[in-house]
């Protein structure tokens, strides 16, 4: 195992710049999962850490090594890729023992290396069969097995399921958490799928636009998110952002006719930024569909309802902006009915309008510069 180390790493084609200034580190034997939309710059960072990029400034550094000049077979990393290829004429076993051979591994090595990931990961009973006789979630463990044999220090994964459909990502996942607690090898994860991020990684590192946005533990960004961006990007349906007016002292908040009491850990965060425009982010669980007029709740006109079995989300518009709640299953509102929602345990966060920041963390400002990946 080693741990991975990005110094004010940056990428540019051009005059584009595609990741701006990244440090983070993977910490020896850790699963931190990059996350960001399409174009946020993720798979570039993968791609640096592999050798399959030059790094334009800074420095990548894997296991107290500096590696920007070294070639990709000797940073000892193995990279499992979004597309299996599998060699079609060979077997799962010629697959998991080809790129060993490639190395010139002593064939009792091969034997044993290709039997232990075979056995990590369910193959035993595939080996003698060629691709077009295993199914995707099998092709994908051969993949993952291919990259096991190596033994590397690092492993990178550069959205490894999306080729998958919904029941086999929900069994991959559980493979290769499976295969982390196991054998726990430093591993970097590239996904845009904000479900894996939040189920795989011991830390997730939110993306946009060439620039990390956060880092922390799952439930902290989520709970916590350092900025408009984070809160809206995390979680399905994202945040609900609403303008609201901060009251002398920060202890309520002003949501259009509305009163809100703020939490006391918020209240001088808030009281700061009385008179100033605020955007109060609430999820949408955190919404409880109530009856009657009670003072401290908020009100929306349902436009539809997507049932989802155990519960199901309401989709209303209030202030002339959308308001989304997640709520048990029940008999569902009427379109076009007014509904009123309390706030659970007073879960709210405070953005600041023109920045986005997190007033409580201070946060980071969202980035608006353009990427790719």
């Amino acid at each position: 195992m080693a741990s991975v180390l990005l110094r004010g790493v940056t990428k540019r084609f051009g005059e584009t710049t595609v990741v701006d200034r990244l440090d983070l580190e993977a910490r020896e034997g850790e699963f931190l999962v990059l996350v960001g939309p399409s174009g946020c710059g993720k798979t570039s960072v993968l791609r640096m850490i592999a050798g399959l990029e030059p790094v334009t400034e800074g420095e990548v550094v894997i296991g107290g090594r500096v590696v920007n000049d070294l070639a990709p077979r000797d940073r000892d990393i193995a990279m499992v890729f979004q597309n299996y290829a599998l060699y079609p004429h060979m077997t799962v076993r010629e697959n998991l023992e080809f790129g060993l051979r490639m190395r010139r591994t002593p064939s009792p090595d091969i034997a044993r290396l290709v039997d232990e990931a075979a056995a990590v990961l369910d193959l035993a009973s595939m080996l003698d069969r060629k691709p077009r006789a295993l199914s995707g979630g099998q092709q994908q463990r051969v993949a993952l097995g291919r990259a096991l044999v190596r033994k590397p220090a690092v492993f990178l994964f550069d959205e490894p399921l999306s080729n998958l459909d919904a029941r086999l990502r929900v069994q991959m996942r559980a493979e290769i958490m499976r295969m982390h607690a196991r054998l726990p090898t430093t591993s970097v994860y590239v996904t845009h799928d904000q479900v894996e991020a939040m189920t795989m990684g011991a830390r997730i590192a939110v993306m946009k636009a060439g620039r990390l946005q956060q880092v922390g533990a799952p439930l902290e960004v989520y709970e916590r998110p350092a900025n408009t961006f984070v809160a809206q990007f995390m979680g399905t349906p994202s945040m609900n952002l609403l303008p609201v007016a901060v009251s002398e002292g920060g202890r309520t908040i002003a949501a259009g006719p509305e009163t809100l009491p703020l939490p006391p850990g918020l209240r001088a965060s808030a009281a700061a930024h009385a008179g100033r425009a605020v955007l109060a982010g609430i999820r949408p669980e955190n919404l409880i569909l109530v009856s009657g007029g009670e003072p401290a709740t908020i009100g929306a006109t349902v436009e539809f309802v997507e049932t989802l079995g155990h519960d199901m989300i309401i989709h209303g518009i209030r202030e002339g902006q959308p308001l989304l709640a997640r709520c048990p299953a029940r008999a569902a509102p009427a379109v076009g009915e007014t509904v009123r929602f309390a706030i659970a345990r007073s879960e709210i966060a405070l953005f600041d309008a023109v920045t986005g920041r997190n007033l409580e963390t201070g946060g980071t400002e969202p980035s608006t510069s353009r990427a790719r990946t």
